[in-house]
């Protein structure tokens, strides 16, 4: 296993010390947490005199009538990353395929589990794509196929037309299928593709949910399976502790469900913005690669200090240096507010030298938040 850097995920400003600091590392709604969300939270914290309901009955309701599924096929638990080491004890797998790059959790939890990994490294010049390329190296002793769409941290979507080929391909090999969706709701419309569908034709897929993004709940820890495979749920929930989801986090998260309309609100800014913050970016001499979602990936040939750089003036970006198949040139931001996205633009200006070459005026303030 790869050694990684001391932070292996963005979004710890804990460690800083620093209240103030500005957070591009970690990729949330730029609207933050919606009211009824953050008043069911708050409500949950008031009767946390009692234990969660280790059956997350509400919550499961909830996503079952919005997503229009069998609460049957819905389990729960303390983020996506918690879901991950429960699939990976239920289902023991002694081969799987992770993409490279791509989140770092899917290595971890399987190699603390003693699988064996092998990896299909996504291209630089092809734009980080996932092709169908993929399907040549797919073979019969693989147990379990982790896709990410989007891909974190490239930021790119698969395409529909790759990801029915690989699913079909994998229930023709026996090969479970994990697609990890936790940015789906912030991807560009024309990118996102439903696979909930394909869940009654395919027993072998599962589909990874996490309100974290889209609600901007990273602290409440809430994520989601969804599957046909009923049998395998049930070892999933005897993989971990019964009351893994708190009750301030069930309840944020049935109230989120109530608020559909929150990640296409998100989504209009994160349109807006992200061409802004892509030009800036290339205006500082950075190779940027074009993102479906609320981040970017952008790479500074010969520097491998723009985070410490940035740090001095109280903004964190994450540093991919621990992402398989990147090194310490390659950075990720996530797409924040109008203002926010200026002070970092103005703030790499005057870290480049750039400032005054073309003006921070023409950053602008933006309207959107």
């Amino acid at each position: 296993m790869k050694a990684m850097t001391k932070d292996i995920h963005g979004g710890n400003i804990w460690r800083h010390n620093d209240k103030y600091i500005l957070d591009f590392s970690a990729s949330l709604n730029p609207l933050g947490m919606p009211q009824p969300v953050l008043r069911a939270a708050q409500e949950g914290v008031l009767h946390s005199v009692h234990y969660p309901d280790p059956d997350c009955m509400v919550l499961r309701e909830a996503i079952a009538r919005t997503k229009r599924m069998p609460v049957e096929w819905i389990l729960c638990g303390n983020g996506a990353a918690e879901l991950l080491d429960r699939l990976a004890l239920a289902l023991r797998p002694r081969r799987a395929m992770l993409l490279a790059p791509t989140f770092a959790e899917y290595e971890r939890t399987l190699c603390v589990n003693g699988c064996k990994v092998i990896y299909h490294y996504l291209k630089p010049e092809k734009q980080f794509d996932l092709t169908d390329d993929l399907l040549r190296v797919l073979r019969p002793d693989l147990e379990l196929l982790i896709l990410c769409d989007p891909n974190n941290p490239t930021g790119r979507a698969i395409s529909s037309e790759v990801l029915d080929k690989l699913i079909r391909r994998c229930r023709e090999l026996g090969i479970t299928v994990l697609v990890d969706e936790s940015f789906l709701d912030l991807t560009d419309r024309e990118k996102q593709v439903d696979l909930i569908p394909c869940l009654m034709e395919y027993p072998n897929l599962l589909l990874l949910r996490s309100l974290t993004k889209s609600y901007c709940m990273p602290g409440l820890r809430l994520g989601y399976i969804l599957t046909k495979n009923i049998s395998l749920l049930d070892k999933m929930k005897l993989t971990g502790q019964p009351w893994s989801v708190s009750l301030p986090a069930q309840l944020a998260g049935a109230a989120a469900m109530g608020c559909p309309e929150w990640p296409e609100r998100g989504r209009d800014v994160i349109a807006s913005q992200r061409p802004r913050l892509a030009e800036g970016l290339r205006r500082c001499g950075f190779q940027v690669w074009d993102s479906d979602v609320n981040y970017l990936l952008f790479r500074v040939p010969g520097r491998n200090d723009l985070r410490e750089e940035l740090l001095q003036h109280r903004i964190l970006i994450r540093s991919c240096a621990g992402f398989r198949g990147l090194n310490g040139e390659y950075y990720r931001i996530a797409v924040r507010s109008a203002m926010e996205n200026t002070t970092l633009l103005r703030a790499l200006e005057q870290i480049t030298g750039r400032e005054g070459v073309y003006g921070s005026a023409d950053y602008g303030s933006g309207d959107d938040l």
